[in-house]
């Protein structure tokens, strides 16, 4: 299994491109087929919602680059935030010491996160960020005194990250098989995917209690006194944008605090307006006792990631002799700290947010009228964040075959959509999916633009199932 399919040139389409011969000769793509006749696209520029590659073409940026551009490409104001941080101080560590780009963003971050989740650890990614929230879980039971307290549950087809930990969390078998053996103590359970779903499939609050319920289950028989974390994301993203059905948090919350396992909300993706709020768990209802996040929060321009925990995860470190004894050497990195702020100056400025909540009905409206196409069996998702199922049959729900996968969406409609003009994700982790995000300052023209293209290539790619 390929975790998505990306569009590829062969080597007769590059000639000419010194780019694309170089990158094939040097450059080892992450997650990425390469071979012989296979020439990644070159990505020069981007502007707005737009990028263009060596050939001058531009096509609409129909993922936010990888869920990250929130506010769009080309952003002067970030570029000028990072050199001039750069000028007055370009590095240091945040180990025994502070930056004030750090303390700043520490202070907007605990500002917008729900609850009492005031304390701030830096990363320099979203896959840190999730490794150090099970590191924080785990330490903190130790010194609690409940030191056996150190499983994690999570969904199944869930995506979390690739270090050893959270690779133990991501609930997507075929990507972690290459790696054991992997960091013991990872559980999973269910998710939200209700187009599937054979438990109340025709009640979605039902559903979503039999679903939560399921932690519950998995927590008495792995032993309360063993977990400590339970690790969900607002709108899982692997199998295709699962939202939470109604009540489904608010069932999850309650089980945690009866059992006493943290509750983390992984927003590395849903953070920072992608679902309508600045944090994903706000839109749903709940407050977390840990949040995990990074991509949105510079829009890309620099690399940084965050773990924002509790007042009363950090108590216990409070006493002047304990420490967390973990860390990276980048995490809050001064520029990037300064470009995060130089963006969020950005969301409240041109009021980013209520961009994506007033126009997030006009997105899924918009991509619901695919469901006239045979292709298309499920569109789900919310805010700016969408997954639209591939079926064979739509009144039966026939998914494809591994083969009829493999033709489908790689040999046919990853790179067609590219060419048409619009880059977006196919991806086969779960059930087939082509996956939308794209930037937070798109409106009706580009869900237009986006929904006219999709529409000319899924109905050829139909013709090739």
């Amino acid at each position: 299994m390929t975790t998505t399919a990306m569009p590829v040139s062969s080597s007769s389409d590059a000639a000419g491109s010194d780019l694309g011969a170089r990158s094939a000769r040097h450059l080892w793509g992450h997650f990425a087929r390469h071979g012989e006749h296979i020439t990644p696209p070159v990505i020069t520029r981007g502007e707005g919602h737009r990028i263009f590659d060596d050939r001058g073409r531009s096509y609409i940026d129909g993922l936010s680059g990888l869920f990250v551009v929130q506010v769009g490409h080309g952003r002067e104001e970030l570029a000028r935030a990072a050199a001039n941080q750069a000028q007055t101080l370009g590095f240091f560590p945040l180990w025994s010491y502070a930056t004030p780009p750090a303390i700043e963003l520490a202070e907007r971050l605990a500002h917008h996160a729900p609850g009492d989740l005031n304390r701030v650890f830096f990363t320099t990614g979203g896959g840190e960020a999730v490794e150090s929230a099970w590191k924080l879980a785990k330490k903190y039971f130790k010194l609690t005194g409940k030191p056996y307290k150190h499983k994690v549950i999570s969904r199944a087809v869930a995506y979390h990250g690739t270090p050893q930990g959270a690779l133990a969390i991501t609930g997507i078998p075929a990507m972690k098989q290459d790696f054991e053996p992997l960091t013991p103590g990872a559980f999973r359970v269910p998710n939200t995917n209700f187009y599937r779903a054979t438990e109340h499939a025709d009640d979605p609050k039902a559903f979503g209690r039999w679903a939560a319920d399921r932690i519950a289950e998995a927590i008495e028989f792995e032993g309360p006194d063993t977990v400590a974390a339970v690790f969900l994301e607002p709108v899982q993203n692997a199998g295709g944008c699962f939202p939470p059905p109604p009540g489904y948090f608010e069932r999850v919350r309650e089980i945690c605090d009866e059992y006493d396992v943290l509750l983390v909300s992984d927003e590395v993706i849903c953070a920072f307006g992608r679902i309508g709020s600045m944090f994903a768990c706000d839109d749903f209802g709940y407050v977390p006792d840990i949040i995990t996040c990074a991509k949105g929060m510079t829009s890309g321009y620099s690399p940084i990631g965050a773990m924002i925990a509790s007042d009363r995860l950090f108590e216990p470190f409070d006493d002047g002799v304990t420490s967390f004894a973990h860390g990276y050497t980048f995490g809050g990195h001064p520029v990037s700290a300064a470009v995060a702020l130089a963006n969020l100056d950005i969301f409240e400025r041109e009021g980013i947010t209520d961009n994506v909540k007033n126009n997030a009905g006009a997105f899924r409206s918009t991509l619901e009228r695919l469901k006239d196409l045979p292709i298309v069996g499920d569109v789900r998702g919310e805010g700016y964040f969408y997954g639209i199922e591939l079926v064979k049959d739509q009144a039966t729900k026939e998914t494809f075959t591994a083969d009829e996968s493999e033709r489908v969406l790689r040999g046919f409609l990853s790179h067609a959509l590219f060419e048409a003009g619009l880059y977006c994700r196919a991806d086969d982790r779960g059930d087939p999916v082509v996956q939308l995000a794209p930037p937070l300052i798109c409106g009706q023209r580009e869900f237009d633009e986006i929904e006219s293209i999709l529409r000319g290539v899924l109905t050829e790619a139909y013709s090739k199932i």
